[in-house]
């Protein structure tokens, strides 16, 4: 969908993307329910009702914690950018798969009786003053509903509504949830195990997941996008033209903080903000194709000339001047509203 909500049919990679996760959450499924009984399950004796949920749980936890390193995966290795494209389909199966967790422990344990099965769930443990034995309920139902609040505003349209910083704000709810995941899986499975099997695989996950986080942020600032110089009037220069790679950017910061993408297009130049107007992505680690470069977190693709998508798309982002003088590029730091066309500056006569 286009932000003006008209149907884009999806591409081969969108198929394949989710046939692959729904294999691979059901193969998970049948590994889990046919494998595990007696290996991760305490020595009593527990129903198929309550090892199924414990399998639709277990799934949606390892899929969260893959949701979570995908990010840093891939700003540690462009490898990994394929998994970040669609990312959201991966978020919203693991609301369907936890909801289906949810709902197995509801119709097992609070079905029958004279109260409500939802209000029976909030009553059935109230001892929040107590270590052992916490509710651990109000943990996943936590967790759940941030889920719920992620996949029903996952859609573009709530993204050009809220506008980006708002949506994504409200879409770091992922990083509370999946802590209180492992809080709910802490103060409840695992108080109810003898086996340390999951509790390890659990903490293996957690600390996985941490640690990627803590290089892709590192990383980050080692590689630091270099600063523009002042140039004559208001021009600041941005690098050397030998810097910059056919059908490829070099990306700088300007004076005024904001990050301009200078793209090489054959015998030509041409600059636009280096921030996607989807979820400011970095547009200058894109590489362009037919004058439109591909932004490499989510494939949103913008002609260098104007920054404007192609139809039926319309987003677009600001484009900047630009010019190449005693072999230095340079940019006008004062950019143009998004969309608007700057002749391509021509680099005949002008060597690298």
């Amino acid at each position: 969908m286009s932000v003006k909500y008209v149907p884009v049919q999806w591409n081969r990679n969108k198929y394949i993307y989710d046939a692959i996760l729904i294999v691979g959450i059901m193969a998970f499924l049948w590994i889990f329910v046919n494998l595990t009984p007696g290996i991760l399950d305490h020595e009593r004796a527990i129903t198929g009702q309550i090892h199924n949920a414990r399998a639709f749980g277990a799934c949606a936890f390892f899929m969260m914690t893959a949701i979570l390193t995908i990010g840093p995966l891939a700003r540690l290795d462009t490898r990994f950018l394929p998994l970040l494209y669609n990312r959201r389909h991966f978020g919203v199966l693991t609301v369907f798969v936890a909801i289906t967790h949810a709902g197995f422990i509801l119709n097992w344990y609070f079905v029958g009786g004279p109260m409500d099965k939802y209000l029976a769930l909030l009553a059935s443990n109230t001892g929040y003053g107590r270590l052992l034995g916490f509710p651990f309920e109000a943990f996943g139902i936590f967790s759940l509903l941030c889920l719920m609040i992620l996949a029903a505003t996952s859609h573009d349209f709530w993204m050009k509504f809220l506008t980006p910083r708002v949506w994504k704000s409200l879409h770091y709810l992922i990083y509370p949830a999946y802590a209180s995941v492992v809080a709910h899986i802490a103060f409840g499975v695992l108080q109810d195990q003898t086996n340390p099997v999951f509790g390890i695989i659990v903490a293996i996950c957690v600390a996985v997941t941490t640690l990627l986080h803590l290089a892709a942020a590192w990383a980050e600032r080692t590689r630091l996008d270099p600063v523009a110089t002042a140039a004559e009037a208001s021009w600041e220069t941005i690098c050397a033209l030998g810097d910059i790679a056919q059908s490829h950017a070099r990306v700088a910061r300007l004076s005024n903080g904001e990050r301009v993408a200078v793209f090489r297009n054959h015998d030509t130049l041409s600059a636009i903000s280096n921030a996607c107007a989807h979820q400011n992505g970095p547009l200058g680690e894109g590489k362009i194709i037919n004058c439109l470069v591909t932004c490499p977190w989510h494939g949103f693709q913008y002609d260098v000339t104007n920054g404007m998508s192609p139809a039926p798309f319309t987003e677009k982002v600001p484009t900047y001047r630009v010019r190449v003088v005693n072999g230095q590029v340079q940019v006008d730091p004062d950019a143009n509203p998004p969309g608007t066309f700057v002749e391509p500056y021509a680099l005949s006569g002008d060597t690298t």
